[in-house]
């Protein structure tokens, strides 16, 4: 008989905002410092608020089963692996979990920054309850899986972001947890290493562990989870077949990706939230026909530009900006980026700016479509999660001339080609 892994209970949890919890020397000489710069007071008498990141969530998941998590940024995905990884705790409710877990909630979560990548290996082999024998089993597997052969006994403070993630999932996918829960950090992987995992969290599942995957790659959500479930507010609006949770999930996001981002004329996406990201955010997605006129929609193979507003707090050498097309379902069709795919290499200065990515022919079928803008560091090799995910419709059009337009129903391309008249083949001889 199947047992729930997890157990959560009317789960919630409230942050108190604008409230300082003193509870540390530090804590007190920073509380000091800001007195002495007048700022102390300024704080006292700001008042706190309470935000609920969680309220009332109750979801049991089985042994055995991989649970795909999603929802929009600010939803409370983060939160409640917070609280099943013992990271925080809940203000009301309990969550139960069942043998040994290891996450993967951000880059090189559980590895201390002085210790070697060997000795942070059998350190989180050790915090699982391992035994060193059972971690040097594994061992040549996890740094093979790792591709960090090179670096092992090099402190991991010396890692760039995407080697310490790569060592940070193969310990926590083979060190044999009982639970394994993933959040939206393998996105800083390559697509190399970002499908390799997918199929180690596939693997881990069919070997009757569980598994538990946070991320805003719909298509690898539905390829992994066997069942879904919808976040938003802090509340858990749906739960059930991952195909059905995401349509949900999508018919409900509207055209713009976070909640409370407003829309303008013109534009697909349009934002000025203060909460974006401190370095670097995306300010509007604008689409535009041939002629620089912004529009609503377009039709099939008509040219289409894809005007990009982005905003960045700081000077950066080297720069790229990231744009893909999507299915509703999150199955990739285009995926294009200023480098390294394209010649357009520059670095920015701080402040704002526009640039534009130009499609002589929209080779999209007619339906909806998901698009996605990226930022990235590629010196740092961190890219900043789409931001700007919003919906493009595309009008059907007879563009191949026999009277049934191109539609998703049928097919999602509608590329320019050409058939040659049959030709009898010769008698006796090979085609």
């Amino acid at each position: 008989m199947t047992r729930a892994a997890i157990k959560i209970e009317n789960l919630s949890k409230c942050y108190r905002l604008g409230e300082t919890h003193e509870q540390t020397f530090s804590d007190q000489l920073v509380r000091i410092a800001r007195s002495m710069v007048g700022r102390g007071r300024a704080n006292s008498l700001r008042q706190a608020k309470d935000f609920w990141a969680l309220r009332d969530i109750s979801l049991n998941i089985m042994e055995g089963e991989a649970v795909g998590i999603v929802g929009g940024n600010g939803a409370g995905k983060s939160t409640l692996l917070k609280i099943l990884s013992r990271i925080t705790l809940p203000t009301e409710g309990r969550a139960l979990v069942r043998g040994r877990l290891s996450s993967l909630l951000e880059v090189g979560t559980g590895f201390h920054p002085e210790l070697t990548g060997r000795e942070n290996v059998f350190l989180n082999g050790a915090i699982l309850g391992m035994r060193n024998a059972e971690v040097a089993r594994k061992f040549d597997e996890i740094v093979d899986f790792a591709g960090v052969e090179q670096f092992i006994d090099t402190p991991v403070k010396r890692y760039s972001s995407g080697m310490y993630v790569r060592l940070a999932f193969a310990v926590a996918a083979h060190l044999e947890p009982d639970v394994l829960i993933i959040d939206e950090v393998l996105a800083v992987g390559d697509a190399d290493f970002q499908k390799r995992c997918l199929g180690k969290m596939g693997d881990v599942a069919k070997e009757g562990r569980t598994v538990i995957f946070v991320s805003h790659n719909m298509a690898a959500v539905q390829k992994l989870c066997s069942r879904a479930a919808w976040l938003s507010s802090g509340q858990l609006l749906a739960e059930g077949d991952p195909a059905q949770v995401i349509r949900q999930y999508l018919d409900a996001s509207g055209t713009a990706a976070d909640e409370g981002s407003d829309t303008k004329p013109g534009f697909l996406y349009y934002s000025e939230s203060a909460a974006a990201h401190a370095k670097a955010r995306v300010v509007s997605l604008q689409l535009l026909d041939s002629r620089g006129t912004p529009v609503s929609e377009v039709a099939t193979w008509e040219p289409m530009v894809f005007r990009v507003g982005f905003e960045v707090a700081e000077r950066f050498r080297s720069f790229s900006v990231v744009l893909q097309i999507a299915t509703l379902d999150g199955a990739v069709l285009i995926l294009t980026s200023t480098a390294p795919d394209n010649t357009v290499e520059f670095g920015v200065d701080s402040g704002r700016y526009l640039i534009d990515c130009a499609f002589d022919r929209c080779l999209l079928s007619a339906g909806e479509y998901l698009i996605g803008v990226g930022l990235a560091i590629p010196s740092v090799e961190y890219v900043f999660r789409e931001d700007a995910l919003c919906r493009m419709h595309v009008l059907p059009k007879d563009v191949l001339g026999s009277g049934l337009p191109p539609t998703t129903k049928r097919y999602f391309v509608a590329s320019e080609h050409a058939w040659t008249r049959p030709d009898r083949a010769p008698e006796g001889g090979r085609t």
